[in-house]
């Protein structure tokens, strides 16, 4: 009875958001006030109703409910609880569910925090963000049901993904999808702004800390996700231009423009065009994420459905609102260019940085759209992996890193950057020298070293450099959107440094190891003790034990697994890892060699790894601390 309760209270979350996406519409168009007070009750009322939905699916799972067949497809009684729980969102139809509570908790927000807004705008923006809640709904009830029975209910479910079973799905896809979905914020700001015809910075202001949330835990939720990929998949990398990575990652891309572009229209007027378009892209490309990760167009580990029809039904939805959103910018962006300014400003080296970032993106879509383009188009089977991408996104990146430190020392409208230049001169001299060092100290790759010390160096010493020109020009009054600016470029010092000495300086070695052998990897030894087996909560686990130490000092054990699962008989490798702040010594345990205890083993030392996590962490924290900015909390545009 409670799968049907499920079933209903979905069937009245899409009524309410047809309700939603009409009626508050309506009434701003025909400026029936009466009409427009609609949309926060209904926001709130559709927000209930999809919790419901979601919450009694969660008791499907804990209850071990295998009559609903999602649950026998996903769970088992042997699964752990905690897993139990986030298998909810394990697969397509459960990660549907989410996805859409997660728009419906930002419909909700907005509606709590924009109380101080004119009626009209707040009704225009909720009834669109209603109507592409009504999309999502629909291909939920249409298409993704995850309350459909199966009967006779099976006795024992099958299996969660053994790949999932990992605190990492308790956390990444909600952050993910948080970041995902809250660019939905931004589209229908711009979408209400377009309509409503009066393009001025007021929008921006109130989209602006919406957008910065949105960006901040789509930042984290990557990083988490990397950090997943790294240590469950037993091979070591952190990034690997998985297609399904890239659908993350594009959104990402065009997000950072938005956020500066938002800044300088908001406070410039300038680039009102530039930020209509970047926020109807950037929800775009969440899209054709969703339609990427559902479709079955892309073999991914990521990947969750391969259904043609859920496929056509989310790439007509993605038509309509890139195509609707589209000619409505055709036929309603302003003309004007905004106030003009000089060659030589900080809008001149903002519009660079959105280039470059929307050139970035573009590239990762090509790269990741041709294939299917050119094995749709009989042209072959096509392959773009990581030597494209990583070469490019280089390239575009580069310009980049060398201007971001001029940009807060520049003024708006006009500056002569031979002053800003001067000001940065000795501090470029230093990451040169320091990278030149590096270059010809680096055991392997010293471009790759030398790039790591002067990208690292250079973007944090001219951070530093404002910080100080800051303190001395205003006696040390900083605002919290220039603290969130230091912060997220300290993190994207921080991150390039890590990136590219990871890169250039990591150390891999497959051995077949016998118990009692060491082995040198780098300056760290690596000693194979044996393996044993140990039992887990629904698997049984080859356990290694491999002592690690540098010189004559002990550092640790690790114990890395190669799991075999008692539900559907899945194996799973488990990695192990000595964290520090300056390196990770990480192990993965192959297959045996021999009947004589003799095994595989990966052995990684891997430099800076975590400073990668570390810079995504600063960077999502500064656009946080943006959002604490007192101008957003002027009476008349909270928000």
């Amino acid at each position: 009875m409670l799968p049907e309760l499920g079933q209903i209270a979905l069937l009245i979350a899409f009524v309410l958001s047809l309700l939603l996406g009409v009626l508050p519409l309506w009434g701003a168009q025909r400026g029936n006030t009466t009409l427009q007070l609609t949309a926060r009750p209904l926001a709130f009322a559709l927000l209930a109703a999809v919790t419901v939905s979601y919450i009694l699916l969660t008791v499907a799972f804990v209850q071990h409910d295998f009559s609903v067949a999602y649950v026998a497809k996903n769970s088992n009684t042997l699964l752990p609880m905690m897993y139990q729980i986030s298998a909810v969102w394990g697969a397509h139809e459960g990660s549907l569910l989410l996805w859409v509570l997660t728009l419906c908790i930002w419909i909700a927000a907005v509606a709590v925090f924009s109380k101080n807004l004119p009626d009209v705008v707040r009704a225009r923006v909720l009834s669109i963000m209603g109507l592409v809640a009504l999309g999502f709904l629909a291909f939920t009830v249409i298409t993704s049901n995850p309350f459909e029975r199966m009967l006779p209910a099976p006795v024992e479910g099958h299996d969660l993904n053994p790949l999932l079973q990992d605190p990492g799905l308790i956390f990444h896809p909600p952050l993910l999808y948080i970041g995902y979905v809250g660019f939905s914020v931004a589209f229908s700001f711009a979408i209400a702004a377009l309509i409503d015809g009066e393009i001025d910075p007021r929008w921006i202001r109130w989209a602006r800390p919406w957008t910065n949330v949105a960006w901040a835990f789509l930042t984290l939720g990557i990083a988490l996700g990397s950090f997943w990929a790294y240590y469950e998949l037993g091979w070591g990398g952190w990034w690997f231009w998985d297609p399904v990575e890239n659908a993350s990652f594009m959104p990402w891309l065009v997000g950072a423009a938005l956020l500066h572009s938002q800044a300088t229209t908001e406070k410039r007027g300038s680039f009102s065009s530039w930020t209509l378009l970047l926020a109807i892209a950037a929800f775009s490309l969440s899209l054709l994420g969703a339609f990427l990760v559902r479709s079955g167009v892309l073999t991914s580990v990521h990947a969750f459905a391969s259904d043609p029809d859920r496929g056509m039904f989310i790439l007509a939805f993605l038509c309509c609102v890139v195509g609707g959103s589209l000619v409505l910018f055709a036929l309603r962006a302003p003309k004007e260019a905004g106030k003009p300014f000089h060659w030589q400003s900080r809008e001149s080296l903002l519009l660079l940085n959105n280039l470059l970032l929307t050139a970035a993106a573009a590239m990762v879509l090509l790269g990741t759209l041709y294939p299917l383009l050119a094995d749709a188009l009989g042209l072959g089977k096509v392959s773009v992996g990581p030597p494209y991408f990583g070469k490019l996104f280089l390239i575009l990146m580069a310009p980049m890193v060398l201007l971001i430190p001029f940009g807060p020392l520049s003024r708006w409208q006009r500056e002569n950057l031979s002053d800003v230049a001067r000001w940065l001169a000795p501090w470029l001299a230093l990451a040169a020298l320091i990278a030149i060092i590096a270059y010809f100290r680096a055991p392997q790759h010293p471009l790759k070293s030398a790039m790591a010390w002067f990208s690292g160096i250079w973007i944090a010493l001219g951070t530093a450099r404002f910080v100080w020109h800051r303190f001395a020009q205003a006696q040390g009054r900083f605002t919290a959107e220039m603290i969130g600016m230091v912060t997220a470029h300290a993190g994207v010092a921080v991150f390039c440094f890590g990136a590219l000495m990871t890169e250039g300086l990591s150390v891999e070695k497959d051995v077949a190891a016998k118990p009692g052998q060491s082995f040198e990897v780098g300056d760290y030894r690596f000693t194979f003790l044996g393996v044993n087996e140990v039992a887990g909560p629904n698997f049984i686990a080859q356990r290694g034990d491999i002592q690690v130490g540098v010189g004559e000092r002990h550092l640790g054990i690790l114990h890395p697994e190669k799991r075999q699962y008692a539900s559907g008989g899945s194996s799973m490798t488990e990695a192990d890892m000595h964290g520090g702040f300056t390196r990770d010594l990480y192990v993965a345990l192959g297959e045996p060699t021999d009947n004589a205890g003799g095994w595989a083993l990966r052995l990684h030392v891997k430099p800076f790894v975590r400073w990668i996590w570390f810079g995504s962490i600063l960077m999502a924290l500064g656009s946080l601390i943006v959002i604490f900015d007192k101008r957003f909390k002027r009476k008349g545009n909270e928000v």
